[in-house]
């Protein structure tokens, strides 16, 4: 089994069989979507002849909605998943910022008044820069020094009120879920578990149940009962101590070398507790420098991440700059090339390798 082709037909990156941004996302469960710009490439890396602007214009027009489930992260979701995620994994969320929301002195009436703030603000359609909202909160005589402010936005949002909405320069502005995303039907907790576990083991499959407990941020019962109601849907392979599980009917088809240009923050990395499988552990620290959390662009060669890369965007174009593991092979370096020349063409601007 070739767990790394596998996982990057399954998760779209060579086989691209949707054409909109939120079918991507919707297969995908949820994305990352902490570092904005490398998230949207993220979206755009899965599908065929898709720009930048494409990507904003389906989260300016609520179609994919940036919001903090799994984990408590900021990720990407479709519209019509996020009430459910929200309801699903919010509670474990929520009960685990206990002694942070202590610390912040955000105690419950804090909280609720925060609320009222966040609900006059923005009720009526409007939407608020994080900036504004933070100016409403301060005009209630409520702090948001330090952590304080982005631990109320995350706290809201968890309490499905607020999620981020249409774009404003580099940025999103803040609106009330409820007025943003129109209704959706509700999910008991079981039917959750079963979707998330589904779309989890068909998009990033082969995965191991140890993945999916990390990447949903559900407890490991609760990510069991959902992967006991899907698994007759899956197939599975021993490989040393663990079963990777995967969708059925996948056919993977003949495999040639390929390379692709990853933001930082990519799913193909993210999506696992064990990222062994596709980037050696020697180069784990080149990657995310002291485990610090913050994930350089990576360069995958053939499945495997093999270095990193930057970019400077200019006026006359976009700068890119490999820094590989090892030397690349003459045919690699064309392929690096093409490769870059495609994130160049999702922002509409010319890409020199440096």
């Amino acid at each position: 089994m070739n767990i790394a082709a596998l996982r990057l037909h399954n998760q779209q990156i060579t086989r691209m069989r949707f054409t909109q941004p939120e079918q991507v996302v919707a297969w995908l469960g949820g994305m990352q979507g902490q570092d904005y710009p490398g998230a949207k490439w993220s979206i755009g890396l899965r599908l065929p002849d898709v720009t930048d602007a494409d990507v904003v214009r389906a989260i300016d027009e609520g179609k994919v909605i940036r919001t903090w489930p799994m984990r408590g992260t900021l990720h990407f979701v479709a519209a019509q998943d996020v009430r459910w995620m929200l309801m699903l994994t919010s509670p474990r969320n929520i009960a685990g910022s206990a002694s942070r929301r202590q610390n912040l002195e955000l105690d419950d009436k804090t909280l609720a008044r925060c609320r009222e703030v966040f609900i006059k603000t923005l009720q009526g359609g409007k939407q608020k820069s994080r900036e504004e909202m933070y100016a409403a909160l301060a005009q209630a005589k409520i702090s948001t020094e330090g952590q304080r402010g982005y631990h109320i936005l995350w706290n809201m949002a968890l309490h499905g009120l607020i999620c981020f909405a249409a774009s404003a320069d580099k940025e999103q502005n803040i609106a009330l879920l409820d007025e943003w995303v129109a209704p959706t039907p509700v999910k008991t907790r079981e039917e959750a578990l079963a979707e998330l576990a589904l779309r989890y083991f068909t998009s990033r499959g082969p995965a191991t149940m140890p993945d999916f407990i990390w990447w949903s941020g559900l407890s490991a019962g609760e990510a069991r009962l959902g992967h006991e109601a899907i698994k007759s849907t899956l197939v599975h392979e021993t490989v040393g101590k663990l079963s990777y599980w995967m969708a059925a009917d996948v056919v993977l088809p003949n495999e040639e070398p390929t390379i692709f240009v990853l933001p930082g923050f990519d799913e193909y990395l993210l999506g696992y507790k064990d990222r062994s499988v596709v980037l050696d552990t020697v180069h784990a620290e080149k990657v995310c420098p002291g485990g610090n959390g913050m994930f350089a662009s990576t360069i995958v060669i053939n499945g495997r991440v093999a270095g990193t890369w930057k970019r400077v965007i200019k006026k006359a174009g976009i700068d890119i700059t490999a820094t590989p593991f090892t030397s690349l092979s003459k045919a690699d370096k064309k392929r690096f090339t093409e490769a870059a020349q495609h994130y160049g063409e999702f922002h509409k601007m010319p890409v020199k390798v440096v």
